[in-house]
């Protein structure tokens, strides 16, 4: 099923690095600024997430013995301080998810950089290092975000699709390492509701969703893939949830011969892989297209009726 699974350590069957990107309502001001404040129902919903349900996912990661990896907004690094230093002391990484959650992808480019590079200083501030990765807002990577990422030192990026090991970017000048998920592993299809956010869908209970789930770790482990699972802890965070997901790590670490580890470990690990010539990855060269198609620049008005 995989062509070229990557040796994990202490010969793991595969590598597992839960993120949860955590939001928190940087989301709700960035979707209606005007009257975020007054939208209260909504606001509680997503102060959740570093109020109540990070302190209960770092004290539950504390109890099984593993480091993961966060993915946090530094707006919200600003506003919850004492959230970030409760991750900070689990020993846990903190990495780049945009400054308000704004979309790199609908961004000119130069605002593009300013928001990677004011974002990179607040986690330089609170963290003392820069951050070694990054996932864009809602996936939305741009053609032109590798070329900031080469250019600013980041060693991986979480944003994309292509593949369940992780595979290198390439501009020409320089790479990252691609650690790749999917929608099936994102908890917001199965638990995202808000009138506020426009998402109306039927909540799944817990082990429906925990069915998705296992099932992709299962094929990881089977195979020799990367699991990573994307959750939110004001959705993951409640109570019901998170307890579903305390069972399912009970389940991984029985299962055995995984490696948890965050990002930044895993990045590290393909990079030495890579340096000491004993597993290549796939390498894709972005930008896949420089702008629209010509193929069907003279029809596409014909076709879209």
């Amino acid at each position: 099923m995989l062509k070229n699974p990557p040796p994990w350590p202490n010969g793991a069957r595969c590598a597992v690095s839960i993120t949860f990107d955590e939001d928190a309502d940087s989301i709700l001001h960035l979707a209606h600024h005007a009257s975020a404040h007054n939208r209260l129902a909504a606001s509680s919903m997503l102060r959740y997430g570093p109020e109540i349900g990070t302190p209960r996912i770092v004290e539950m990661y504390q109890r099984f013995g593993i480091r993961q990896t966060f993915f946090v907004p530094a707006w919200c690094i600003e506003r919850y301080p004492q959230t970030i230093e409760l991750i900070l002391k689990g020993g846990h990484e903190i990495a780049h998810h945009g400054y308000l959650h704004e979309h790199p992808n609908g961004l000119p480019e130069d605002e593009q950089l300013y928001w990677l590079q004011r974002s990179s200083e607040v986690i330089k501030r609170v963290t003392g290092k820069h951050p070694r990765g990054i996932r864009a807002p809602t996936y939305k990577f741009s053609a032109a975000m590798l070329d900031h990422l080469v250019a600013d030192g980041f060693d991986y990026d979480a944003s994309l699709m292509g593949d369940e090991i992780p595979y290198l970017l390439t501009n020409g000048r320089g790479s990252v390492v691609e650690l790749p998920t999917h929608y099936a592993c994102d908890d917001w299809p199965h638990y995202m509701g808000s009138r506020d956010l426009n998402y109306i869908m039927p909540v799944k209970s817990p082990a429906q969703a925990m069915d998705c789930f296992r099932a992709e770790f299962d094929a990881a482990w089977e195979y020799g893939a990367l699991f990573v699972p994307v959750w939110h802890p004001f959705l993951s965070g409640r109570l019901s949830r998170c307890h579903a997901i305390a069972q399912f790590i009970e389940y991984m670490m029985d299962k055995g011969q995984v490696w948890f580890a965050p990002m930044e470990d895993i990045a590290a690990h393909v990079r030495q892989l890579i340096a000491g010539k004993t597993w290549q990855p796939r390498i894709d060269r972005l930008p896949h297209y420089t702008g629209p198609i010509p193929e069907l620049g003279d029809v596409l008005p014909s076709l879209a009726h």
